[in-house]
């Protein structure tokens, strides 16, 4: 029961370096995952026997759709994109997950000849398929492609969508719709509408007004990258598409900062838990809850909750630096579970090194304490990768959510293993202790051998003990009249004393005479 009361408080101290930590590994394999989907999405038009001028439309597709999805996972958003790859009238190229848009992709040799293509009505379209030898009449070609016989002609034909064009051709395009516009005011007022749209939603990027787009591309870069992809010479490397060409020290501080309310939310539960409970068997003990439990379980989540955040930021953010490379690539080949035991172990040694600095611990308990927690630690980093590798278990959909942000199979792995940790160390630490009490050894030089006589002992054999440390003034005391008692003399006899002295643990690891 001791080894689980440790192990429990272990993990109650630790679940916001655990939850913090698995955050950050988390953030990175999101990044990560994004990138290396745009590069195969890029890669599979290998051997493609499309012209550059053809394919360089469906790259810029996948291009936009795979860097909003990267910058969107680096500022830890849920929204996503797609490409429909549809071919329907009016369909779009890219549409949105969990937001509500739409985007039309168009990369022609030039800014005036994207936006033609941007801007077309339903009848520029009509007029293109009959000069292309189509045989259906306007009202038969309406029908087939979802329209009515009333629609107006003169509206665009991807209404509503973001017109998405070439970086370089922004400025033309946008000069030439203007310059559209104000002819048709004078000229064909009813084919200004259609420019007038086309120029509000047109852009270079795909974008969410939420801060998460796309990296913009040019129609020459669009050229080159259809060239790698026919190639399938595509890497990450050199489009400058890896963590540590993406990912600033903004990005980690603003996802460290969510994994810290995290990790205050999960100790603030774990340190109310235990609280809550004797609360509960007061109750029932004595039939009310006393006031002071109230401020034991208020007081509890507060300090929870402070250390909490505390430890899940500066782990997250650890964890994330050194993964995405920030630190520099030395650091980004690490193993993340060596990462998450070093940073519980640098907060705990700063914080040990407060205490001994205070007075409040002496540096061979500093030492023990260090030994046990990186003990325990690389067990709960061990059981909490074997639970998320696991254990899966179905969840209720607010719990689903949680488990995205911190794994539940890795907090019941940590928590097994901050348990099993505390129980072996313990099991190991008594039995090498007690060798340490019988023969002297002082386990190079973590266990001090103290061999003073207790201060009872020696007041016991007569000699006297000056605390030299202690000073204490003589109290000012007046005069006073006593009357004379009577106080008869008692008979007592002598008594022989002996004492049996036994060496023991008096102190963290320290050995000395009981």
């Amino acid at each position: 029961m001791e080894g689980f009361r440790e192990g429990y408080e272990f993990f109650q101290k630790h679940a916001g370096n655990f939850a913090g930590h698995t955050a950050g590994v988390h953030y990175l394999d999101s990044v990560e995952s994004e990138i290396k989907k745009l590069v195969n999405n890029l890669n599979e038009f290998e051997y493609n026997g499309a012209r550059i001028d053809t394919l360089k439309g469906d790259v810029a597709e996948f291009w936009h759709a795979g860097t909003f999805n990267i910058n969107a996972a680096i500022n830890s958003s849920k929204n996503r994109v797609q490409v429909d790859r549809s071919h329907d009238f009016g369909s779009a190229d890219i549409t949105g997950i969990n937001f509500d848009a739409e985007f039309g992709l168009k990369y022609y040799k030039d800014g005036t000849a994207s936006a033609i293509q941007q801007s077309k009505s339903i009848l520029n379209r009509f007029n293109e398929y009959k000069a292309r030898g189509g045989n259906d009449n306007l009202e038969k070609y309406l029908e087939e492609r979802g329209l009515s016989a009333e629609t107006d002609l003169n509206s665009p034909v991807y209404a509503g969508q973001y017109r998405v064009i070439p970086s370089d051709q922004l400025e033309e395009a946008t000069m030439s719709l203007e310059r559209k516009i104000s002819e048709d005011a004078v000229k064909r007022p009813e084919q200004v509408y259609r420019r007038e749209e086309t120029l509000e939603l047109l852009s270079d990027r795909v974008k969410d007004n939420e801060g998460n787009e796309s990296i913009p591309l040019s129609e020459q870069e669009a050229r080159e990258l259809a060239t790698l992809s026919k190639e399938g010479g595509v890497n990450p490397e050199d489009l400058h598409l890896t963590t540590e060409d993406l990912i600033k020290y903004i990005d980690i501080l603003n996802k460290s900062y969510k994994a810290g309310l995290t990790a205050a939310t999960i100790s603030m539960v774990l340190k109310v838990v235990p609280e809550i409970w004797n609360a509960i068997a007061y109750l029932i003990k004595n039939g009310y809850v006393d006031e002071k439990q109230f401020k034991k379980i208020g007081f509890a989540a507060l300090t929870g909750a402070g250390e909490g955040f505390v430890r899940g930021t500066v782990s997250a953010a650890i964890t994330a630096s050194c993964l995405s490379g920030v630190l520099g690539k030395t650091f980004k080949k690490v193993n993340p579970s060596v990462v998450g035991v070093v940073t519980v172990l640098v907060m705990n040694s700063m914080k040990s090194s407060y205490k001994v600095f205070t007075g409040e611990m002496n540096r061979s308990e500093m030492v023990n304490e260090l030994i046990k927690e990186m003990f325990i630690t690389t067990c709960a980093f061990s059981m909490g990768l074997l639970g998320n590798a696991y254990i899966k278990i179905p969840l209720p959909n607010f719990l689903s959510k949680l488990n995205k942000v911190v794994p539940l199979g890795y907090m019941i792995g940590s928590f097994v293993g901050s348990i099993a940790g505390s129980v072996i160390y313990s099991s190991i630490y008594n039995p090498v202790l007690s060798f340490c009490v019988d023969s002297g050894f002082t386990l190079f030089g973590l266990v001090d051998q103290n061999y003073e006589l207790p201060e009872e002992v020696l007041k016991e054999i007569g000699i006297e003990v000056f605390e030299y440390e202690k000073f204490e003034y003589e109290p000012f005391e007046f005069e006073k009249f006593e009357y004379e008692r009577f106080e008869y003399e008692q008979f007592e006899y002598e008594k022989l004393h002996t004492i049996f002295l036994r060496r023991g643990i008096i102190g963290v690891n320290c050995v000395g005479y009981l």
